[in-house]
């Protein structure tokens, strides 16, 4: 009962309600996600479950991927195409087709202007976004269409490729960091090349190491109810990227209590490991059946402090 739950997110719940959705379908209320999706967009939504929500500071940082459907021609208030959308007899959203001409735009200046936005700078969230000023979520105060002041933050995109394009439509592939604002990347291209543009489709296809080939679609899990906890990716499983360290008997029974670690509460093999740490983030602790304990990170005098226990 204790991992991630890898979600094929539909388009119309937001990522509250998914959750709220697993957490009946489980039977279980200790269920949170690593990554906001909007409404409209699909994909990727990996849950933690259990012991694995102590983790999510951690999982919540990764690279993600996107395919996104960018519509040239208009920009929106919402960044998106949700002014396009209703809902269908089940309650999905769906997006009506385009309101205005595709614009007097080609191929070739959709890829020229797409260069301006590889690389690191500050990238402007959108007006309607869950980040808060003063403590109030801005998407509250654009509704109230009170001025909203929102800070750029540091954002990465590692790559950005047009795949498609057909009629002002253009389809793009993006590799980003983390709290990347895939509808402001639409809006934003749109100023470059002159005719606005908004968000028509987004769909999450990676974070970090889940993958949408191990996701499970959502009304699957619900209709599982309590069999889809065999979908639980376990604990030992996640961020296998960061280095490790196996503890003896002694160190295992300190790291669930919280207690530092020492070179003497590792294994034989460790010792040289724990050295080569320094400054390197997050550490796995392990035991020496391979359960995780802990991540810890490396303190004073060559000590190994755990910030959060599993056990």
């Amino acid at each position: 009962m204790h991992g991630v739950l890898i979600v094929d997110k539909p388009a119309g719940p937001t990522s509250h309600d998914v959750v709220a959705r697993v957490r009946r379908a489980l039977g279980i209320s200790r269920i949170g996600h690593t990554g906001t999706l909007d409404p409209l967009a699909t994909g990727v939504l990996a849950l933690v479950v259990g012991r694995a929500t102590r983790l999510a500071q951690f999982l919540s940082t990764d690279e993600k991927v996107y395919v996104a459907g960018v519509r040239l021609g208009w920009a929106t208030a919402t960044y998106d195409a949700e002014e396009r959308t209703v809902r269908g007899e089940r309650g999905e959203l769906i997006v009506q087709p385009p309101q205005h001409p595709a614009p007097d735009v080609g191929e070739a200046d959709v890829r020229e202007a797409l260069t301006a936005f590889v690389g690191s700078y500050p990238q402007l969230p959108p007006p309607f976004s869950a980040k808060k000023i003063g403590g109030t979520p801005a998407y509250l105060l654009a509704r109230l269409q009170k001025d909203v002041a929102l800070k750029p933050a540091d954002v990465t995109v590692k790559a950005l490729e047009l795949v498609a394009w057909q009629e002002g439509l253009a389809m793009l592939h993006i590799v980003c960091s983390s709290g990347f604002y895939v509808r402001s990347l639409a809006h934003d291209l749109g100023r470059r090349l002159g005719c606005g543009a908004h968000l028509e489709s987004l769909r999450r296809t990676r974070a970090g190491d889940f993958t949408a080939a191990q996701a499970t679609p959502l009304d699957v899990i619900q209709a599982e109810g309590v069999e889809a906890l065999a979908r639980l990716l376990p604990l030992p499983s996640l961020l296998s990227k960061l280095p490790q360290v196996v503890v003896n008997e002694r160190g295992a029974k300190r790291a669930a209590h919280g207690n530092s670690l020492a070179t003497e509460d590792l294994s034989e093999g460790d010792v040289a490991t724990l050295a080569g740490t320094a400054g390197t983030g997050p550490i796995r602790v392990l035991d020496a059946h391979g359960a995780l304990l802990a991540i810890g990170e490396r303190g004073q005098g060559g000590v190994l402090q755990p910030v959060v226990v599993l056990v």
